[in-house]
């Protein structure tokens, strides 16, 4: 599997940070009903593993996709994996992790803020990045960066909502990835408007 097949036409993926095991569940199964089909729970420590597990679980009763962010070392890679997750996130462009992601049959979605992170990136083969944090770089990074590198196609994330998520779909970014924004209830239903724009 990889991220072409991951988010397919789906512009937006949740993510599920800190929250208590049957929130992740219920706020993954919410976002999955919307046509939200990819979600992301971060486990920057261990005690978010069981998160994961749980969503993973419930994700694979609906065929729906889960993923592991924050995934900062090969250790964090091994409990994703065991954990059941379909891809690894990281912050930052860090190529021993991407291949610890590679060993384990795992696609990996590394954090780029430069165009010379993305191209590192690229010389490794990684074609899809997330770019972070996406609020500070701003919509024209994107054009300007598609320019040069037109194979990258990128995941924004951080600082991202509801209100400002069109504005990077519009600049040709693949997807939108929400996380702090999700702690107002409204957002998952805005959200899931971006996924059928309106016509005209």
């Amino acid at each position: 599997m990889d991220f072409d097949h991951i988010f397919g036409a789906t512009p937006v993926m949740a993510i599920l940070r800190g929250l208590p095991v049957a929130e992740t569940v219920r706020l993954a199964g919410r976002a999955w009903d919307l046509g939200i089909d990819v979600v992301e729970v971060p486990v920057a420590t261990a005690d978010a593993v069981p998160a994961l597990r749980a969503a993973v679980a419930a994700g694979s009763e609906r065929d729906r996709i889960v993923g592991a962010g924050t995934v900062l070392g090969a250790e964090q890679v091994a409990a994703a994996a065991d954990a059941g997750a379909a891809f690894t996130v990281a912050p930052g462009l860090d190529l021993a992790v991407a291949d610890a992601a590679a060993a384990r049959g795992l696609p990996h979605l590394p954090g780029v803020a430069t165009p010379t992170e993305a191209q590192q990136a690229l010389r490794h083969g990684l074609t899809w990045l997330k770019a972070f944090p996406a609020i500070a770089l701003g919509p024209a990074w994107f054009r300007a960066v598609a320019g040069p590198l037109p194979q990258l196609r990128f995941v924004a994330t951080g600082g991202l909502d509801a209100d400002n998520a069109g504005a990077f779909l519009d600049a040709g970014v693949r997807v939108v990835a929400v996380g702090s924004a999700l702690s107002d209830p409204t957002q998952l239903t805005r959200l899931a408007e971006l996924l059928t724009p309106a016509a005209g």
